[in-house]
Formats: C-alpha cells, structure tokens, sequence
C-alpha cells in the first residue's frame, strides 16, 4: 500500500511572541546606548583625579568611531556569515567586555582599546538587531517595532545623563561610574541569551521570516548617486558631526562655563534624547501627510545655526534655549533625512547607499571628537577660563553653517526639473 507523507504546515508565532523578542533583543540596544555615553559625566573626573585632557577625552569618544569605521567598509560580512543569533551574542558580549576593559584600569590606554572594542561590537550590534527585526516584523508592525526598539535604546542614553542624580553617591570619583557602566552594559549579553533562546525554540515550532542581506558598500554603485543624495549625505555628516561631539562634552561644558551641579548638567544633556524619543515620531506623521521633505531639513538646519552661538558663556544666556532648538532639530533632521534616502536612491542600491551615509557620518564624528578635544585643549577650557569653550562653540557652529548650505541645495534641487518627489506627500517609488 502506497504511503504519503503529509506536512503538517507550522504556524507563525503569536503576536505575544514576537513582542518578547522585541524586548529582550531592544534590551541589547540599551546597555549598548549607556555604554558609549558614559565617558561624558565622568568626563571632568577623569581630568581632575586622572590627569587626562580633553584631547584624551575627545579620543574616547572617537576610537568608538575609528572601530565603527573598519567595520562598515566590511558592512554586514560577519552577520550574514553566522546569521542573527549567533551575531546578537556575539556582538553583544564584546560590547559588555568592552564596558569592563573601560572601567578596570586607569591608563588612558587601556580605555582606548576598550571604547575601540565597544565601537566594533556596538555598530555591529546595531546592524544584527535591525537585521532580526526585519526577520520578526517585516510583513507586520515593524515600523512601530522600529520605533519601540529606538526608543528603549534612547532610554539608555537617558539614563547615562541621569545618572549623576539617580547614582549620585557614585560620582565622588571616576571609578564606579564606570563600573555602573559595565554592569548595565552586560544587559547587551543577557539581552542576547534570551532572543538565542526564543528564537531557537520558535525554529522548531514557528514559520519565522527571513533575516535578508545587511546594508554593504558597493563600490560600484556610488557612480549611480545623483547630486540629491549627496547633499543629503552632506547634511548627515554635518549634522551629527555636530551634534553627538557637542554631547561628548556637553556635562563638562554645563558644569565649568555655567556653574551647574553635575546632576543638573546631565539632566540638560539629556533633553536632547529625550526630544527625539518624543518628537521624531510626531515630526514623521507630519511630514508623511504634508510632504515638503527638503524645506523641513532646511528649516531644521536654519533652527541649529544660532543655537551653539548662543550658548557662548560671555553672553550669559540660559543654555536652556540652545538645548531646546538643538533639541528640535534633533528630533525634526532625523525624522525626514533617513525615510527620504529611499525615495532618492534605488531599491537595490538602498544597502550601499546607507552604509555609506553611515560611514561618512562615522568620519565626521571621528575627526570633531578629536578637533574638538584639541581646541578645548588648546585653549585651556575649564571652569577658570569658560572662554576658552568657544572654539568648540565656533567649530560646531561651523558645521551649522554647511548643513544649512547642503539642505538649501537639496531644496532647490527638489523644486526644479530633477527633483525625486520630495516636497509632494507621496512621492512616485
């Protein structure tokens, strides 16, 4: 008698399920945010009980970028090799050794490998995370999934600028908020095991998407970008270059140019997560129903222009103005710029295109981390000499300057005869 072999078709997982593996796997995202913040509130003990300057401080910041950088010219090699699990633990447990390496020793050597070590695991966490959302949501609610995950990675720069008040008793020297530091950072390993976990066993119960490809450089296909997406890269380069070395700085700053307790300084630092955590969203219903995508960068760079120049200490303005506009652009730039890349770019050009953008922003960042760590060096910042804050302020600024000039060019270009669509409410794919 003739047999037949009946398969039985597996279920996808339950709503519940997936919601699971959003937490745990956005948990990785939150120790990964705190790590790379945490230099900036201990940022004046490291100078006062350490003997390091700013140079040195800026160089923190800015190793995390070098290793960012090596990794995104090999973008998404290692993660599609090994798939998502094994890259979310790997990528994971590197980023909570990097926490302890930062924290266990005084030489500002040590440090250095340890914030390289961070940038390498955290950039690569962040690529293996996106890529196993896609894998869970694609298909379903993953533009809200995206946004759940952003927001519980902001919570974790939140809680960096908190800290001073939630850990106040910590803060009487450079060591244990380090060590605060590390702790949470092991939350990108936990994370890490639970998702292996859930996603392991949904392999033998569930029929679960698949991960698809990472965004890689092509070099061949930079020939294929038109002005449009460079002016956009332009602006992303200037405006995060900006704006993140600013925040490296920014509780040092508040507390030596205007005299502010150090809880208080990191709670100002933190307005700015805390905008974009509240605001992108809103700024990105509004534009995906009004259109005038390269006006709203436009007036977004035209908002942070005079927002640094204010905050010079010799005119003795709140810094809470400053840190308000800032924190409108923060949250308005972002909510257009990204969305915008994929009505300019080509589909099967769009993993080049970002990975790209990415690694220009990653340059930036890098070389103002440094530029400003010398200036603040050179110009012997410090709560004796708030003056010499300025070329920090000028340099930033400066950057201001060229985002409004490379958003003012996109905007003309999206009036006239090869415009993508930007300023209409649905632009053609």
């Amino acid at each position: 008698m003739a047999t037949t072999n009946v398969q039985v078709a597996r279920p996808e997982p339950s709503i519940s399920y997936r919601w699971v593996i959003l937490f745990f796997v956005s948990m990785t995202m939150f120790g990964n945010y705190y790590l790379y913040d945490s230099i900036a509130p201990v940022a004046d003990l490291l100078k006062s009980q350490l003997g390091f300057d700013d140079q040195n401080i800026g160089r923190l910041y800015s190793m995390y970028s070098y290793a960012a950088l090596s990794l995104l010219l090999f973008g998404g090699i290692i993660i599609d090799k090994i798939g998502t699990k094994k890259a979310v633990m790997l990528f994971g447990s590197l980023c909570t050794i990097a926490g302890v390496l930062t924290a266990v020793s005084a030489d500002v050597h040590v440090m250095y490998v340890g914030r390289f070590l961070l940038g390498f695991g955290a950039e690569s966490l962040i690529a293996a995370v996106t890529t196993a959302l896609a894998k869970w949501f694609k298909g379903k609610e993953i533009g809200f999934a995206f946004g759940i995950n952003l927001t519980i990675a902001r919570l974790g720069s939140l809680g960096t600028d908190w800290s001073p008040w939630l850990a106040k008793p910590l803060y009487s020297n450079w060591h244990s908020p380090l060590w605060l530091a590390a702790v949470i950072g092991a939350f990108c390993t936990f994370g890490a095991i639970v998702y292996w976990v859930l996603e392991a066993r949904a392999e033998k119960k569930y029929v679960i998407g698949q991960a698809g490809t990472t965004d890689k450089l092509v070099w061949r296909d930079l020939l294929a970008f038109d002005r449009s997406f460079w002016f956009i890269t332009g602006l992303c380069l200037t405006f995060y270059a900006a704006v993140f070395p600013f925040r490296s700085f920014a509780i040092k700053f508040f507390q030596e140019a205007y005299n502010m307790p150090r809880d208080s300084a990191g709670k100002l630092n933190s307005f700015l997560p805390t905008a974009a955590m509240i605001a992108t969203p809103i700024f990105g219903l509004i534009i995906d129903k009004v259109g005038k995508r390269a006006l709203f960068m436009a007036i977004g760079s035209l908002i942070i222009v005079p927002a640094y120049l204010l905050m010079m200490p010799s005119l003795h303005i709140t810094p809470y103005v400053s840190m308000s506009l800032i924190g409108v652009a923060f949250s308005l730039i972002p909510a257009v710029m990204w969305p915008s890349v994929a009505y300019i770019v080509d589909e099967k050009r769009l993993g080049t295109a970002y990975a790209l953008m990415a690694l220009i922003q990653q340059a930036g960042v890098a070389a103002i981390d440094e530029g400003v760590g010398w200036l603040n060096k050179h110009y012997g910042a410090s709560a004796s000499n708030p003056a010499g804050y300025n070329g920090m302020l000028y340099l930033v600024s400066a950057l201001g300057f060229l985002g409004l000039f490379f958003s003012f060019m996109l905007w003309q270009t999206e009036k006239g005869p090869h415009a993508h669509g930007l300023e209409v409410v649905k632009p053609k794919s």
